[in-house]
């Protein structure tokens, strides 16, 4: 009866001081986005990683001074960042709207890849090029997305169209 109590009272001590060791409240500096995406384990060639803040992830999409090229490279880590975050699951689907909004958080975890207010997403809460186009995602499989912009004509499938096949 003795080693019951014991083994109950070291129980009780260590349940303590885990919970005396968890944080109040979020470090000085991070907005709550960052915050509810942080600590957040995901697969990532079988390591555990925290993802990017939405802000980082996808900061510089469509900023002054870049190229589409690079702007398909942010949108394809941003499908990585769900794919890795959603084991499985592959990527989002549907509709640009549909999956844009999946990326900035209705999914099942709430985890926003791209915050919802970003300059890159539209009235319709469609994902847009540099020229206010909205990308076209074509799934080419569970885990590959083709991306395309229009380009600077603004018309799908001419010759200045962007492609991103990874």
């Amino acid at each position: 009866m003795r080693r019951r109590w014991i083994w109950i009272l070291i129980l009780v001590i260590v349940a303590a001081a885990l919970w005396l060791s968890l944080p109040e409240s979020p470090p000085a500096g991070l907005n709550m986005e960052e915050v509810e995406t942080q600590g957040m384990p995901t697969q990532a060639s079988g390591a555990t990683r925290v993802p990017e803040s939405p802000s980082m992830l996808a900061s510089e999409l469509n900023a002054s001074g870049g190229t589409i090229e690079r702007d398909l490279l942010i949108v394809d880590s941003v499908f990585e960042a769900f794919r890795t975050n959603f084991p499985g699951d592959g990527n989002p689907v549907g509709e640009n709207s549909e999956i844009t909004a999946a990326l900035t958080g209705r999914n099942r975890l709430g985890l926003q890849l791209i915050p919802r207010r970003h300059p890159a997403i539209n009235h319709r809460g469609e994902l847009v090029d540099r020229w206010g186009t909205p990308f076209f995602f074509h799934q080419l499989s569970g885990d590959v997305m083709e991306i395309r912009s229009a380009g600077p004509d603004r018309v799908m499938h001419t010759s200045d169209d962007a492609v991103l096949t990874p």
